[in-house]
């Protein structure tokens, strides 16, 4: 017995067909876009992550700091931060103020001793001589008295009468004119009386003391 096929049978088969058919197309068609977009879109992140890359690396390179040596670190470190505000005066002329003069502290000289007071004798033991005796102080006189030359003009001559102390260590002081001629020849007079060496001092109670001697010296002109 021949079976015989259905027009309608074989023609729902093939819509099923096809159906499947479009749909696997359809769906491959939009595998294939979502997969297109995929592709873009990581490449553009892609693309902008090493575009950011590449410029954190310029960004690092720039910020990188040169190398600074330990002697030029020491002098940034050692720079005196800057100045805000530097007010300059103008010069005026001023004169100086003069110091104090300031007194210089009085010298201070120590006290001299003095000599205690010689009780002076007018009439002692012994008197006080001059050594070798009289004779050998008229000598002395005669060779060391020098006449002025204003009492040789004047033709001045007389007997000039001196006193004087010879201490008890034979020097000779306080000498003075008790009764004179001229002052040229009073002046003579003394100045030979002090030029005299040491006399042989008197003695009273057997110590030897301060006592007065009184001479005469005379000027005559020859």
């Amino acid at each position: 017995m021949e079976i015989k096929k259905s027009e309608s049978v074989d023609i729902e088969r093939v819509k099923w067909a096809l159906a499947l058919i479009g749909l696997l197309f359809v769906s491959g068609v939009l595998l294939a876009s979502f997969t297109f977009q995929s592709v873009v879109v990581e490449q553009d992140l892609s693309d902008s992550e090493v575009s950011e890359n590449q410029a954190g690396i310029e960004l690092e390179e720039e910020i990188e700091e040169p190398e600074v040596k330990p002697e030029e670190q020491e002098q940034v470190e050692t720079t005196p931060p800057p100045v805000d505000e530097i007010k300059v005066e103008e010069n005026k002329d001023e004169e100086p103020k003069a110091a104090p003069v300031v007194a210089p502290p009085p010298k201070i000289t120590p006290a001299k001793k003095k000599a205690p007071k010689q009780e002076i004798i007018d009439f002692p033991d012994v008197e006080a001589s001059f050594p070798g005796g009289a004779a050998a102080l008229q000598s002395y006189i005669v060779n060391n008295i020098q006449y002025p030359e204003t009492s040789i003009d004047m033709d001045e001559q007389g007997k000039v009468y001196l006193s004087f102390v010879v201490g008890s260590d034979g020097s000779i002081s306080q000498v003075k004119v008790e009764r004179g001629v001229s002052k040229d020849l009073d002046r003579e007079a003394k100045r030979v009386v002090r030029s005299m060496p040491k006399w042989i001092p008197g003695e009273a109670g057997g110590k030897k003391v301060a006592t007065r001697c009184r001479l005469p010296i005379v000027f005559t002109l020859n």
